[in-house]
């Protein structure tokens, strides 16, 4: 599943625009969003995108890829508990969640994930900035998605704290690099 605002100017990437301006932080975003995009088509699973407010079918990600549903709920918390649970109600027996905000996601980093599955109940991939750019779950374990200070430096740990809290064996990829501002572009961007 693919967490995706939609693309408007002065509504995405708004932590970035504060220094770049808001046409750039659209052109990162796009960007960014175009690179998550490219990463998920090659994978052999089915692939779900979760608009912000609005589902577009005629935008840049192939309905014939992608499932395409709105996000529900409040916070972000409360709206990726309710992607997992829809993901759960029809069927998989393992669900990962991404966002569109970092650019050294690979294929393989989510394969990965989905191999950690196997015998893992979950896996979480922590950005550099405490958060995490990938949630994976076997079942919907809905104290995962509350109490949390999102946006902020202590999400990831905080997710394991639930996880040992709940006796879940959880295990974890590699650190990666999520943009919020204009010192986690990449070099040439």
């Amino acid at each position: 599943m693919i967490f995706y605002r939609n693309p408007e100017w002065g509504k995405v990437k708004t932590r970035l625009a504060a220094t770049v301006g808001n046409a750039r932080a659209l052109d990162y975003y796009v960007r960014l969003a175009a690179h998550t995009r490219d990463v998920a088509l090659p994978l052999p699973c089915d692939k779900a995108l979760f608009y912000s407010h609005a589902l577009d079918e005629n935008d840049t990600w192939p309905n014939t890829a992608f499932q395409k549903q709105v996000q529900t709920g409040g916070d972000l918390g409360d709206k990726m508990q309710h992607a997992f649970a829809w993901g759960f109600a029809q069927g998989y027996r393992a669900v990962c969640i991404i966002g569109t905000d970092c650019f050294e996601l690979t294929t393989e980093a989510i394969r990965m994930a989905f191999a950690h599955l196997r015998t893992a109940d979950a896996v979480v991939g922590p950005a550099a900035d405490g958060g995490y750019y990938l949630l994976g779950m076997k079942a919907l374990h809905p104290a995962v998605f509350q109490h949390k200070a999102w946006s902020t430096a202590t999400v990831a740990r905080d997710t394991r704290h639930d996880f040992e809290r709940l006796a879940l064996r959880c295990a974890e990829l590699p650190t990666l690099t999520d943009v919020d501002e204009e010192k986690d572009l990449p070099a040439g961007w």
